[in-house]
């Protein structure tokens, strides 16, 4: 029952029917464009400066502690939101909302990698991280569909209502989650001579030590500094510009009706890629690279096509982009080595929250100058270059 429950986990951390309605929540509540914007840079740097701390703490403490807590932020978060509606409780529901992302970052990977490898199933984990994206995908537009008629009953008190309902579940899912793990609290292999030692030793210097170690790791391990690279290029590029798919919808000419059905059609394409991980684990090192250039190369094509038809190309690209960030996640789980995987893993999170950063900030300063199709096409050449670095590493299985 252990992968049944990192699905449902996925499922309600995604099944949240705030997310289609919580900007028209901030315009409603007269908040500018400007306050807005600065309430989702609140949202990133929160999640940047927590991102490793909470990874080295789940290292410390306990994974699924963590993948308890963040949710319940969330939520208290989600609950602020609904009945305190102001800029002030906006601000602080995007900081509890940050902080959900940074706890559950790390330690989900690494409880999920090692309790299959005590199982002896760690070859599977490509696949079943590549299912639980799907899986999250098709959540998040779950509750996008059922968000309209709710909202049209109850308005935003229902919505948030269903988006607490859905983070308490989340939560309580976590606690269902095993750990085994000598010296974590609630660990079923922990005895109650460690679990009082670890009470009254030093935490406070465990933490630090898991810190440095897994800082020291990333910097000094070639193989593990390469992963984390891959993984915050592959993966924030295509989930920055996934924001921006609409836009480039509408610019294809096709009727505005038609634009939900072309980002479905890129939501799809996502969801399949992730469940392609599983066999794309099993691709050289070259093979991977060339998989990369040609999604980089088609999602191009695809975005300066000015027709609806260009859109099969760029759902294709967002699904190889999918499929490839749960492998270069595979790969960097294979590759760490000690007790000090979230914070590893948490590194990776940082990264990707650097570049997506990055994204937002070209695509921002571009808009006034370029289309959107040419804006997709320059902002995939990344993907090129880390093939081309790729494809110079020897052949191996990855």
């Amino acid at each position: 029952m252990f992968v049944p429950k990192l699905y449902v986990y996925t499922f309600l951390g995604e099944f949240v029917l705030l997310y289609p309605v919580y900007t028209l929540l901030f315009t409603d509540s007269g908040l500018s464009v400007a306050e807005t914007s600065s309430l989702f840079v609140i949202w990133s740097v929160t999640g940047m400066v927590l991102e490793v701390p909470s990874g080295a703490w789940a290292d410390a403490v306990s994974r699924r502690l963590l993948l308890f807590l963040g949710p319940l932020l969330a939520g208290a978060g989600f609950a602020l939101w609904v009945l305190f509606p102001s800029y002030w409780a906006f601000a602080l529901g995007f900081v509890l909302w940050g902080a959900e992302g940074a706890l559950v970052s790390g330690a989900f990977e690494a409880l999920a990698y090692e309790e299959l490898e005590r199982r002896g199933l760690q070859s599977r984990y490509a696949a079943i991280m590549g299912r639980a994206h799907s899986i999250g995908i098709a959540a998040a537009a779950s509750a996008i569909a059922l968000a309209t008629p709710v909202f049209a009953v109850g308005g935003y008190p229902a919505v948030g209502v269903a988006s607490v309902a859905a983070c308490l579940l989340c939560a309580a899912t976590a606690l269902t989650l095993p750990e085994r793990r000598p010296g974590v609290i609630g660990s079923s292999t922990e005895s109650s001579t460690e679990s009082s030692d670890e009470s009254s030793g030093d935490s406070g210097g465990r933490y630090l030590a898991v810190l440095r170690a897994g800082v020291a790791e990333a910097r000094t391990d070639r193989n593990v500094l390469e992963a984390i690279v891959l993984i915050s290029v592959v993966t924030a590029i295509w989930g920055a510009l996934e924001e921006y798919v609409p836009f480039l919808a509408a610019e294809t000419g096709a009727p505005r009706t038609a634009v939900p059905l072309l980002v479905l059609a890129v939501w799809v394409g996502a969801a399949a890629g992730g469940l392609l991980a599983g066999p794309a684990r099993r691709l050289s090192e070259r093979s991977f690279a060339l998989v990369l250039a040609l999604a980089a190369l088609a999602m191009a094509a695809g975005a300066l096509v000015p027709h609806p038809a260009g859109f099969l190309l760029v759902a294709g690209s967002f699904g190889a982009f999918q499929m490839a960030g749960v492998v270069a996640d595979t790969r960097l789980q294979e590759r760490v080595s000690g007790g000090q995987r979230a914070t590893v893993t948490s590194m990776a999170g940082l990264g990707t929250n650097v570049v997506t950063l990055a994204v937002y900030t070209a695509y921002g300063a571009g808009s006034p100058f370029l289309s959107h199709g040419t804006t997709f096409a320059l902002l995939v050449l990344p993907y090129v270059v880390i093939a081309l670095w790729l494809a110079r590493e020897r052949v191996a299985p990855m």
